[in-house]
């Protein structure tokens, strides 16, 4: 699966998990899930169309375990998520200052990614 299709789904919600969810709390929702959906799980009187419904929320559960389980592919998958909803301002080090749209409210200091230079966010009145 190409990442650019990782894109279209929210893989938090289909984990049932907050994007602020460390990797430990998102394994112990994805095992309760996969676990739940798991064909061998499935009551063998289970109509076809219940089956089939099963079988597609535990594929979504695996891949979606698979994007935020690993840090790397969930920092990839965060990013290009809030891509469109941040302000970024470069940083004299070369690296960026970086503040989401749903965090501009509350953030008051924020980091450089690459160096400890840290700017203040006024907001206006």
């Amino acid at each position: 699966m190409a990442f650019e299709q990782t894109l279209q789904k929210d893989w938090y919600s289909i984990l049932g998990a907050d994007p602020s969810a460390n990797v430990s709390d998102l394994k112990q929702k994805y095992q309760k899930l996969i676990l739940l959906y798991h064909p061998d799980k499935q009551r063998a009187d289970v109509p076809a169309g219940t089956m089939e419904e099963c079988m597609q929320k535990f594929i979504e559960i695996d891949q979606a375990w698979k994007i935020l389980g690993n840090e790397e592919t969930k920092k990839k998958y965060d990013l290009q998520r809030h891509d469109d909803e941040s302000f970024s301002l470069s940083c004299r080090c070369g690296g960026k200052y970086t503040v989401y749209k749903d965090e501009a409210q509350e953030a008051n200091l924020i980091s450089c990614d690459t160096c400890s230079l840290i700017v203040e966010l006024l907001h206006q009145s």
